[in-house]
């Protein structure tokens, strides 16, 4: 029995990275996920997230696309290459509809040699906290059936 089990505490459910230059939006989403027991931290920017995501190593990124200094789809990109990080399950929260996002995501793949794979899972904007956590708790199960 572990010390967490052995004083009644729920295990956490992971760590997300929030990632999102709309401060009330970044806050909101950061609350959202805390109150659900996750560990959560914050970026900007795709750029300062990237540099978080390499130090926090979450399960889960909540991801803005529509952002300064290197958006969304570039962090996402960026994300996808990177072998030690590749497997970071991506959930885009954005204004931007998915079927647009998708096919943006499809061009950029075009123009650099090969398909991107896309995020685990997609939440339009203004999202809810029972959207976001439905779609988490959605992607994160799947990763527990997988046995990642």
């Amino acid at each position: 029995m572990s010390a967490g089990e052995a004083s009644g505490a729920v295990p956490s459910p992971g760590r997300v990275l929030v990632v999102d230059d709309e401060m009330h939006l970044r806050l909101f989403i950061k609350a959202v996920f805390e109150s659900a027991g996750f560990e959560t931290a914050t970026a900007r920017d795709g750029e300062e997230g990237l540099r978080k995501l390499k130090e926090f190593r979450p399960r889960l990124v909540s991801l803005d696309l529509m952002m300064p200094n290197q958006g969304g789809v570039r962090f996402l990109s960026a994300l996808r290459r990177d072998p030690e990080l590749a497997a970071t399950r991506v959930l885009v929260v954005s204004a931007v509809g998915s079927e647009t996002f998708r096919h943006g995501l499809g061009l950029l793949g075009a123009g650099e040699g090969g398909p991107l794979p896309g995020p685990d899972g997609y939440v339009e904007k203004p999202p809810t906290a029972d959207d976001l956590l439905r779609e988490a708790r959605r992607i994160l199960e799947t990763d527990a059936v997988r046995g990642s």
